[in-house]
């Protein structure tokens, strides 16, 4: 059992709440454990210059973390520059939704999704994924368009190793500490999106890689139900 009670296959108390802000196109609040961000998705006309005239739409993501979502308070961005780990982070936030989207579909019309971490206890980048497609559905959703450009759904979670145990869902004590640490985003379908995996202290081992990515498969497809259930499409 780990510090909070939870078995190494067991996600934290996940909570998304849709339409969490009045004036976004699409929005949710989304609380997995202590970790709690803010998505919003912002419908746009126009696409950027590079785009223009080719048809189609265009989906950008940003991200932050308020000064107070950590123990110690965070300089505000705006002042000291973004660093280059949230430009990963919103970069693959952005990739993420991209890859569920017909842009064709969309017209000369850019998705700007923001996800803003008011609370951080690990998993911030796998939250601002899952609570993004959310958004990003309800804001596509405005367009009122024949089919809904959206070909699937996708969520975001994090892995690990742990005192050589994979783990599912880190929090940040666990994730501080970890011998690896991955993050997985994938389709409905259970095909993957992305991967980003790191050996913080030992190498891992091929056998380990497929317990967390098992581990990682399961976890998504819970969260992708939990998604439906907030859109009421369960």
């Amino acid at each position: 059992m780990r510090k909070d009670g939870r078995g190494p296959g067991d996600l934290r108390p996940l909570r998304i709440e849709r339409g969490y802000l009045r004036h976004a196109e699409g929005s949710a609040l989304i609380s997995v454990g202590e970790t709690r961000v803010i998505c919003s998705a912002t419908l746009e006309p126009g696409v950027p210059r590079w785009m223009a005239g080719g048809g189609r739409g265009w989906i950008t993501a940003e991200y932050g973390m308020l000064p107070r979502s950590s123990r110690q308070r965070i300089t505000r961005e705006a002042d000291r520059g973004r660093t280059g780990r949230t430009h990963e982070i919103q970069r693959l936030i952005g990739r993420s939704c991209r890859a569920a989207v017909q842009m064709e579909m969309l017209g000369e019309n850019t998705i700007i999704v923001d996800c803003d971490v008011l609370e951080a206890d690990g998993g911030t980048r796998t939250a601002s994924i899952t609570g993004a497609c959310v958004a990003l559905y309800d804001a596509i959703s405005t367009l009122e368009l024949r089919e809904h450009p959206m070909n699937f759904f996708f969520s975001a979670v994090s892995v690990g190793v742990v005192d050589g145990v994979p783990m599912l869902d880190l929090n940040y004590q666990e994730d501080s500490g970890a011998d690896v640490d991955l993050n997985v985003v994938m389709a409905e379908s259970g095909a993957f999106i992305e991967v980003q995996g790191t050996a913080e202290r030992v190498p891992f081992t091929g056998e380990q890689f497929d317990r967390m990515l098992a581990l990682a498969r399961d976890g998504c497809g819970r969260l992708l139900r939990a998604q439906r259930d907030a859109l009421g499409l369960a």
